[in-house]
């Protein structure tokens, strides 16, 4: 029997959204502090997914200067009708430190998606919206409960009637439901389904930390009240321990396929090396079947599996991804991402064909700015990075070379550096924003090969100054730092090329011919 491979989108891949629209299968999920934003995938069998581009890819749509880490777009929700692709998700703006909510629509996922429309008294997170019927709209967040919270962490879900003409939030808010546990915390992610006349609410709760899990409660009229099922929570890994393969499973949403199947996408992540997540939370896929007018997710187990049996689709693969990026095109790959929405002339794929050009800017990837970095995120337990770099700093001041980020404050950086008019090659690495020097080198070349492989949290590291004729700089260095469990917030580690003049202007720049990367198994 065919079989299919848990997580469905492996790496930094959180809060999956679903659609259907015939027998196209649509899917995004959240991008907090990088640009492009919401990544939107594309799939003919649910497992195989290509990505076609991001839904928030121009300045103007999303401005993320000084958006502090972990923080920015969260949760979107992707939803189709009447030949309208709408997103609705939450920024958590940092300029304000307001959270607002805004969606926006496109005729074709692939782009181009419109320009915000901001949602006015829109309180709360993770937004999701219902095409009912009678051809009302409905939007479902969460808030917490107008007569105040009972404990540390309530929230409930609430429901307004959306005004796509208008643009606006009009009518009366509607509380619907805070959970099906007794002082269930952090009630989020709401999705909104009308299924054979019931309304059907799925929510998550419990954190999306080892607690997450999946809940549901239904009405028949959309307004409530709701009842739940008694089986709650319909899924979880809380109750599986630390060293289960698969944890912190939550954040749901579900697809009808066109063959009457019933799939749900969640995320979910897989820690190793302890409890250390550096993949960060990735995208699930589990089958459900309803029974009593309920979900019954995995029957039988009521788990996620590593392992699953194929939905009864045809398998429709897409051409494999290159683990070689020669920068041959005018276009960054949909693969690649900026810290934050790029300021500035500070990269370049025409400047020298063939090759990544970074300009050092002052902005450094210990700040929370726009660094000149690209990067791509980490997808493999046991993975190789390389890439070769030219590079001749001018100031002690200047560095550029390849980096291995959680955020501002937790790094690896395998850097060239100038140190008494000679270029050094050098691991910093950085823990609660304190920068340990591991290992330095000097060089007799301005161009360097930069590798890391890891096997695992051991992390080894090398240079060359001739092709592949690599040079171990440090071996078996501790990568848990790359991790949430020890870094704080909510994103997955990444990996990219770094130019920088530390504080100082600088004419200066580094080329990068190309980059690899390829999962080791």
């Amino acid at each position: 029997m065919k079989t299919y491979k848990n997580p469905i989108i492996p790496g930094f891949y959180p809060d999956p959204s679903i659609c259907r629209v015939g027998e196209d299968y649509y899917l995004v999920t959240s991008s907090f502090e990088y640009f492009p934003g919401v990544p939107i995938f594309h799939s003919k069998d649910l497992v195989n997914w290509k990505q076609i581009g991001h839904v928030l890819d121009r300045p103007e749509q999303l401005n993320l200067d000084q958006t502090p880490n972990s923080r920015g777009i969260y949760a979107p929700t992707i939803r189709y009708n009447d030949g309208i692709f709408y997103m609705i998700t939450t920024f958590v703006v940092s300029q304000t430190g307001a959270r607002r909510n805004f969606y926006v629509t496109a005729t074709d996922p692939a782009g181009p998606w419109s320009d915000p429309n901001w949602l006015e008294d829109a309180p709360g997170i993770d937004p999701s919206l219902l095409f009912d019927d009678d051809g009302k709209v409905y939007y479902t967040g969460n808030r917490k409960p107008p007569e105040g919270p009972k404990y540390k962490k309530h929230n409930e879900i609430w429901l307004q009637e959306l005004d796509l003409e208008k643009k606006q939030l009009v009518g009366p808010k509607y509380s619907l439901w805070d959970g099906a546990l007794k002082n269930a915390h952090a009630q989020e992610a709401p999705h909104l389904y009308k299924i054979n006349g019931w309304y059907y609410l799925i929510i998550a709760e419990g954190g999306t930390g080892h607690t997450h899990a999946v809940t549901i409660a239904r009405s028949q009229n959309v307004t409530g009240p709701y009842e739940m099922t008694e089986t709650n929570p319909i899924l979880t890994h809380r109750h599986l321990g630390n060293n289960h393969p698969i944890v912190n499973v939550g954040h749901a949403d579900i697809v009808e396929t066109h063959n009457g199947d019933w799939w749900m996408v969640c995320l979910a992540s897989r820690p190793y090396g302890g409890y250390y997540r550096n993949l960060g939370r990735e995208t699930f896929l589990v089958p459900f079947i309803w029974e009593d007018g309920w979900p019954i997710v995995n029957p039988g187990k009521g788990i996620i599996e590593e392992e699953m049996i194929f939905p009864q689709l045809e398998e429709h693969k897409w051409p494999s991804l290159p683990a070689h990026d020669p920068f041959e095109s005018e276009q960054l790959e949909n693969r690649w991402n900026f810290l934050r929405t790029p300021r500035g002339d500070f990269w370049s794929l025409t400047e020298r064909p063939g090759f990544l050009r970074l300009k050092a800017k002052k902005e450094t990837i210990m700040e929370e700015e726009n660094p000149a970095f690209v990067g791509r995120r980490q997808q493999d337990i046991d993975f190789m990075a390389q890439t070769v770099m030219e590079f001749s700093p001018k100031e002690e001041n200047e560095t550029a070379g390849l980096v291995l980020l959680q955020n501002q404050d937790y790094q690896f950086r395998l850097e060239v550096v100038l140190e008494n008019q000679k270029p050094h090659i050098q691991l910093i690495r950085r823990e609660a924003g304190v920068d340990e020097l591991v290992a330095k080198r000097e060089i007799a070349t301005d161009k360097v090969y930069l590798k890391v492989e890891a096997e695992g949290q051991a992390y080894h590291f090398y240079y060359a100054e001739k092709a592949f004729d690599w040079e171990l700089l440090a071996d078996k260095v501790d990568g848990t730092i790359l991790s949430t469990d020890k870094a704080g917030g909510f994103i997955g580690s990444y990996m990219g090329m770094y130019c920088s003049a530390n504080g100082k202007e600088s004419r200066n720049y580094a080329d990068f011919d190309w980059f690899e990367y390829q999962g080791i198994n």
